[in-house]
């Protein structure tokens, strides 16, 4: 499984109820950390609010989405 890098699509492996976040979730990478651990600075869009959340998550709670979400969706 590849790592996550900039622009790509990931889906949250765990809930984050502190931030309103769900398993299952799609967002995307806006930046990666590298200190002290690898992370991935991820923007979400949270149907019904009009704001992006934007979380910090580390390598385990995320997996890149590869193919169309359009199709999953459908």
């Amino acid at each position: 499984m590849r790592k996550p890098q900039v622009d790509d699509y990931v889906r949250l492996t765990q809930d984050i109820p502190e931030l309103s976040l769900n398993r299952g979730q799609v967002g995307v990478v806006r930046s990666t950390w590298f200190a002290p651990t690898v992370a991935y600075e991820v923007e979400f869009h949270i149907v019904g609010m009009g704001v992006q959340t934007r979380a910090l998550l580390l390598d385990e709670q995320v997996v890149v989405e590869d193919g169309s979400l359009l199709q999953q969706q459908a």
